[in-house]
């Protein structure tokens, strides 16, 4: 028993500096965001080391090759991917999900994003309201990319010589995916009459029409219908 203990400790002190020295030798973009390659990468690694370390059994230095032979196959995989044609293949290509404020719910379906997720993405880029957002787009990392209107932009020193305010209200969201919330309708002094109305005024004539809208406490209404094939450029940077 204590023999395998020994062992496992021993293990622990060598296994560390050569997953060290793998992670300097693969380089810091893969530990700065995880790719799908680069995750397959981390999970492998962690179950050659997690084997490696509970089990006594289990040569030791099968183990470091396999660890070298990992790292180097992630060296050559990095250096494919820098060919567009084959890394295309090997991770995710980055997709709009939000253009001109108006939210690409085909795209959204495509990658499996809820319209909640997209709006706490949003909410950690600082954007309350969708008319700020000139283009929206999940990178291949999975993280939200957003590019603001000119007049919602981070403001430099020079704009705040400008009287007046840019400041765009914070918009509640009252529907999702043809679903209603009452409760927010109810906060903002309204009630489903009054959606229904300001609905038909935007053309829209059934609450299942709707993908998400949402309400700012002055009531400006912002509604964006279902789609269906809506077609978008690939991007590639």
């Amino acid at each position: 028993m204590w023999t395998d203990m020994l062992v496992v400790i021993g293990r622990i002190f060598t296994i560390l500096p050569i997953l060290l020295f793998i992670t300097i030798f693969m380089g810091r973009r893969a530990i700065g965001e995880l790719p799908v390659f680069d995750f397959l990468i981390v999970l492998t690694l962690g179950s050659v080391v997690g084997a490696d370390i509970a089990d006594p059994n289990i040569k030791h230095i099968h183990t470091v090759v396999a660890i070298i032979f990992i790292a180097i196959l992630e060296k050559i995989i990095a250096r494919l991917r820098l060919s567009q044609k084959v890394g295309h293949y090997l991770t995710f290509s980055p997709i709009v999900v939000i253009q001109d404020g108006e939210l690409m719910e085909a795209n959204m379906r495509k990658i499996r994003y809820s319209m909640d997720s997209i709006l706490v993405m949003l909410r950690q880029n600082n954007v309350f309201n969708l008319k700020e957002v000139e283009l929206a787009i999940i990178e291949a990392n999975g993280q939200l990319s957003v590019f603001k209107k000119a007049a919602q932009s981070t403001p430099v020193r020079a704009d705040f010589s400008m009287q007046q305010s840019n400041t765009t209200p914070i918009a509640f969201p009252i529907i999702i995916d043809g679903k209603v919330y009452k409760q927010v309708l109810e906060q903002l002094g309204v009630d489903e009459d009054w959606l229904k109305q300001a609905l038909i005024a935007k053309g829209v004539l059934n609450f299942n029409d709707v993908f998400y809208a949402s309400l700012t406490k002055d009531l400006a209404l912002y509604v964006s219908k279902k789609q269906t094939n809506v077609q978008l450029p690939p991007l590639y940077f």
